[in-house]
């Protein structure tokens, strides 16, 4: 029986970021896929639905307008204009997560990860993923083959930018071994589970334990 199970546990946000290729999407996946007390973040767009594209599962569809009342109005943990198109969490779903114990996890950049630690930052787990070298990340944008040359030089000339915010985050992974980067992961999530300020029953469950000794 675990600690969760004796005093309860508010759940956590775990953000997840790295440059193009060092692996927080794979990553992602792999935890999702694993541990059932997480789940994705869902955002808001203002971008048309794509072909199998359902509403609350992949983005909650909203228009422009809409959008802008909402943000407006301080629902959105973080938000940020991509091209034409709005992007932003909601605050009430993952506030709703967290309440019943379960945890958000966020595939995001350091500029997103910022905004949501301002204003959560008791709940907020920042992990960053780093590549073991410049030439393993390079070659695992060019083995994905899902982008051109001038995407790859492009995506190698972000990374920099995107490394230098390292510090900002509470923990590193550095993804040489993407079974051990996933272990490290885990480990991680399990230790910030166990957090005393995340078990919300833990004063009682002392106080009752101390009466009966």
């Amino acid at each position: 029986m675990s600690n969760e199970d004796h005093v309860g546990r508010r759940g956590l946000m775990l953000a997840l970021s790295s440059p193009s290729g060092a692996g927080k999407t794979t990553l992602s996946r792999m935890l999702l896929e694993s541990d059932g007390m997480i789940t994705m973040s869902v955002s808001a767009t203002t971008r048309r639905p794509r072909p199998g594209e359902i509403e609350g599962r992949d983005y909650y569809f909203v228009s422009t307008e809409d959008f802008g009342l909402m943000r407006n109005r301080g629902e959105f943990l973080e938000s940020a204009k991509v091209f034409d198109n709005y992007y932003g969490t909601p605050k009430a779903p993952v506030e709703q997560a967290l309440a019943q114990g379960r945890d958000v996890l966020f595939d995001i950049d350091w500029q997103g990860t910022q905004q949501i630690d301002e204003v959560a930052h008791e709940d907020l787990v920042k992990v960053f993923v780093l590549p073991p070298s410049a030439q393993d990340l390079e070659r695992r944008l060019k083995t994905r083959a899902q982008d051109s040359a001038d995407v790859v030089a492009s995506r190698m000339a972000k990374a920099s930018d995107e490394i230098s915010h390292y510090q900002e985050y509470d923990y590193i992974i550095i993804n040489d071994d993407i079974d051990q980067a996933f272990i490290e992961l885990r480990s991680i999530l399990q230790a910030e589970r166990l957090r005393r300020r995340r078990l919300i029953g833990l004063s009682n469950f002392v106080k009752q334990l101390r009466e009966t000794l």
